[in-house]
């Protein structure tokens, strides 16, 4: 009786896992560090997304990394970003070496601006209390309360160079291009209206104010010169 009832059970079901595929497993292992001064570039990174995040200025960073088409990076690379010329670096595109001089930086594609001129109006994005202005707990712009949902307007004619949530601490960021020195930023939107490469004019609406990675519903609103904050208090005209 005993092999009878032996011989009546169901064997335990045997469970096989899915072998993963080379390049999931590969992809699966932690990458090594990269040294101080470089990065690494991750799925979804643009050449604009980086340079804002580092602080720089894209055009330098595709100097620094001989890009010949700063539009195509790859995942996986790693760029340079900080300069490797420290005391020329921020001067190598304004007064360039002769060609074929040893110390002449590697001829590259630039990204294309939305124009060479810097704007000559700007215009506030929102209308609204200043929560926190620029410096205020190193506060790289200005915080601008407002009700959910309201349009943020573009401060200045240019091209969306970013529109994503790629950055941390940003939220629903808009990145605009204004000329070859200059870029605007609104952060924490609820919606995002524009695409990247969208030539915008002044006024026109890019997102909505939110709260997307922020404490509260407000718009952070940044200017950058070649890549670094600027105070956006001296570029917008006086309130009222």
């Amino acid at each position: 009786m005993l092999a009878g009832c032996a011989s009546t059970r169901s064997p335990a079901p045997i469970q096989e896992r899915p072998r993963a595929s080379p390049d999931k497993a590969a992809a699966s292992k932690a990458l090594p560090p990269v040294a101080p001064g470089y990065y690494r570039i991750l799925p979804g990174d643009t050449l604009y997304k980086i340079a804002f995040e580092h602080g720089q200025d894209s055009l330098d960073l595709a100097a620094w990394n001989n890009l010949a088409n700063p539009g195509l990076i790859r995942s996986g690379d790693i760029l340079r970003v900080v300069p490797p010329w420290p005391a020329v670096a921020a001067k190598a595109q304004a007064k360039p070496a002769p060609a074929g001089s040893p110390t002449a930086p590697p001829v590259v594609g630039q990204p294309a601006a939305a124009d060479d001129a810097a704007p000559d109006i700007w215009s506030w994005p929102l209308r609204g209390a200043i929560l926190t202005r620029f410096g205020e707990g190193l506060n790289k712009g200005i915080d601008i309360a407002g009700p959910r949902g309201m349009l943020v307007q573009a401060a200045a004619p240019g091209r969306v160079v970013y529109a994503g949530s790629g950055l941390r601490g940003y939220g629903k960021l808009i990145i605009i291009r204004h000329g070859k020195t200059l870029l605007s930023a609104y952060a924490h939107n609820a919606r995002i209206l524009v695409k990247e490469g969208q030539q915008v004019t002044r006024g026109q609406a890019v997102g909505e104010i939110g709260d997307s990675d922020a404490e509260r519903v407000k718009l952070h609103f940044e200017i950058r010169e070649f890549g670094r904050p600027v105070d956006p208090m001296n570029y917008l005209p006086n309130a009222g």
